[in-house]
């Protein structure tokens, strides 16, 4: 597909990005698109590899392998490359639903398993791919497509991120009358208040709720089903419902001083910033979270690095991120052959800025907090360190890590941001549909399926599989429409 030499004859390129010191001046986006010209060029390099794995979006060694979508990426780069624009959106739109999202967002499980990327620098399909779905808008070719009939059946989503999204999407489609409960004030779930603003404008979800209105979709805010709404009036009133909740139940750390205030978990802190931020349409910043204070991010993953970009964006005067886990190597090793996930150094947007306003990578690893410290008005005012070394467990055979005796020492802390992820779905909601959980508090199906154990119930994304990726969420969306839907359409 592509140009059958174009991988030999171009370098990979990326869209401009916008300077350190420039894009820490404000929360909009930063990351520019190529022209069309060179785009064409970068979707020449999609080579004729025989098997694409980019598409296969399967498990290896625990880790996902290409596109959990399953987008027929090599067909789509090719069209890119031909300047095809409109029937590469026409193919996008088969299986994916919202790639405005995920090709801003999404760590281009893709890429990671493209056969150029063996030897050389993978393909630009995730830059591919907002480039079509921009072109796609800007030309009017994202449609509202209201169902030319209805079903006469009802259905609810419980949940307006990815997952819900996605699914409701399909079964408007499909002509069912959707109705999508968010107990937050706006929706978009994760990618409204989870995701900060400089990795995804919010206009973006706007844009396509816009659609889905006009499609007939209808959403309802500041809707907490399970607590203000019974699940008891959600499943007498519609003929299914679908779960996609998310694992929004943040993992803690239980150290001494950990009732200190000026203690958040990142995704109150980063909801809180955002909300501000559109209330005011960006007039208000919330300088006063984070302004002259040295913070302390844990947690070394996407939503840690999302911490450190806000509050230096906030104006902070130092950040340190705590990372339990080693530092990874610069490239794969033996252990982690391609086209398996790469385990590998990588530093995001947040750490780049953090060396350039700070001097120095902000990441300690193999490090954790041991005790908070207070002042006298319960103020968190430092952290007592403790470094960690690996350790295999005699019982499991597992390496875990085991705090070093006399590693201590201690750092200053005027805010300390929690990002070390989530436990799984919130109990109130789950005990209110009476559905079967497992061993993490995942919402419990049959293996590849999404119906819960009650019946007409189903679910899907985070809440289903755990804390994970929005395009996995996307997919899950449609897979649990599509199972709902076959039921339904069978009574």
């Amino acid at each position: 597909m592509g140009k059958a030499t174009g991988f030999l004859e171009y370098k990979r390129a990326d869209g401009p990005v916008r300077p350190e010191e420039e894009r820490i001046a404000d929360f909009h986006e930063f990351h520019g698109m190529l022209p069309q010209a060179a785009r064409q060029e970068q979707a020449a390099r999609c080579m004729d590899c025989g098997i694409p794995f980019c598409q296969a979006g399967v498990l290896l060694n625990g880790m996902a392998s290409g596109c959990p979508l399953h987008n027929l990426v090599p067909e789509i780069n090719d069209l890119v490359y031909r300047g095809r624009m409109e029937e590469a959106y026409r193919r996008l739109s088969v299986t994916h639903s919202l790639p405005e999202f995920t090709s801003r967002v999404c760590p281009a499980l893709c890429e990671a398993a493209c056969t150029c990327g063996l030897h050389d620098e993978p393909v630009a399909t995730k830059e591919n791919e907002r480039a079509v779905i921009e072109y796609a808008f800007e030309h009017g070719l994202v449609e509202s497509r209201a169902p030319a009939v209805r079903t006469g059946k009802r259905v609810a989503v419980v949940g307006s991120g990815p997952a819900g999204l996605s699914a409701a999407l399909y079964l408007n489609r499909r002509g069912h009358e959707v109705t999508v409960y968010e107990r937050s004030d706006r929706i978009g779930g994760l990618l409204r208040y989870g995701i900060p603003n400089m990795k995804l404008e919010k206009y973006l979800i706007d844009r396509r709720i816009a659609l889905m209105e006009a499609a007939g979709v209808t959403f309802v805010t500041k809707a907490d089903v399970g607590r203000k709404i019974p699940a008891g009036q959600l499943m007498k009133e519609y003929d299914s419902v679908i779960l996609c909740c998310g694992a929004s139940r943040p993992r803690d750390i239980d150290v001494p001083g950990r009732d200190a205030k000026g203690i958040l978990f990142a995704v109150d802190f980063l909801s809180r910033v955002t909300k501000q931020l559109l209330d005011s349409d960006h007039k208000s910043i919330p300088y006063e979270l984070a302004e002259n204070k040295d913070v302390i991010v844990i947690g070394g993953g996407d939503t840690g690095n999302d911490c450190v970009g806000s509050c230096i964006r906030l104006k902070a005067k130092s950040v340190t991120q705590l990372e339990m886990m080693p530092k990874p190597p610069e490239g794969r090793t033996a252990e982690n052959p391609w086209p398996e996930w790469p385990r590998v150094l990588k530093t995001d947007y947040g750490q780049e800025e953090a060396i350039r306003s700070f001097g120095k990578d902000p990441r300690i690893y193999r490090t954790t907090v041991k005790e908070f410290l207070k002042d006298e008005g319960g103020r968190v005012t430092g952290a007592v360190l403790i470094g960690l070394e690996p350790v295999r467990d005699e019982k499991s055979g597992r390496m875990v890590m085991k705090p070093v005796e006399g590693s201590e020492r201690t750092v200053s802390a005027g805010l300390v941001l929690i990002a070390a992820g989530f436990l799984g779905s919130e109990k109130y909601v789950t005990d209110a549909f009476g559905v079967e959980t497992d061993g993490r508090t995942n919402v419990k199906t049959e293996p590849g399926g999404y119906a819960a154990s009650v019946e007409n119930v189903y679910t899907a994304g985070d809440m289903h599989r755990g804390q994970s990726l929005v395009v996995w969420a996307i997919a899950e969306g449609r897979e649990a429409a599509e199972a709902a839907d076959r039921d339904l359409m069978m009574r």
